[in-house]
């Protein structure tokens, strides 16, 4: 027989993890999610997070600087929060590296929308669309309506 016809023995559990890990960052309860999903039990699961996290291998701490560090400059704080929050990783992390970026939402909330639209609305019709893009990057309202209300001036 020959490699290529040999059956192949299925990954252990911990192998699965590590390959996960491999392609990208995950939290500790996202991952746990998809290794449970293969039909693990829950003690054998846990055992091996534990095992990798001792490792080095997974940190929710390192996720969230990772998705704080890709989402600052497009989303609100209060939006990379709620999507940490979301994938499990607990409020210490979260809070660290939301701390860590020094992100200024009024400047982030200016500056996207200068990228985005650069100019005050013309007719209501583009005030609605631009409220609902900055809405849906998790700017409030009511920092939208100031923004709105005194656009800034291009700078020469």
């Amino acid at each position: 027989m020959t490699d290529a016809s040999k059956p192949r023995q299925p990954k252990s559990l911990k192998a699965r993890a590590i390959g996960f890990l491999a392609r990208r960052e995950y939290p500790r309860a996202e991952l746990r999610d998809k290794l449970l999903a293969t039909g693990a039990a829950r003690d054998e699961v846990d055992a091996v997070l534990d095992d990798i996290a001792s490792q080095g291998y997974l940190s929710d701490a390192r996720y969230a600087h990772a998705v704080v560090r890709q989402k600052s400059g497009g989303f609100s704080t209060r939006a990379i929060a709620q999507t940490l929050k979301a994938k499990g990783v607990g409020g210490d992390d979260a809070t660290e590296a939301l701390a860590g970026a020094g992100q200024d939402d009024e400047a982030t909330l200016v500056a996207l929308w200068r990228r985005r639209f650069g100019r005050a609305p013309a007719n209501d019709r583009d005030k609605a669309r631009q409220i609902r893009f900055l809405q849906s990057c998790g700017f409030t309202l009511s920092a939208i309506f100031k923004l709105l209300r005194n656009p800034p001036v291009d700078e020469p």
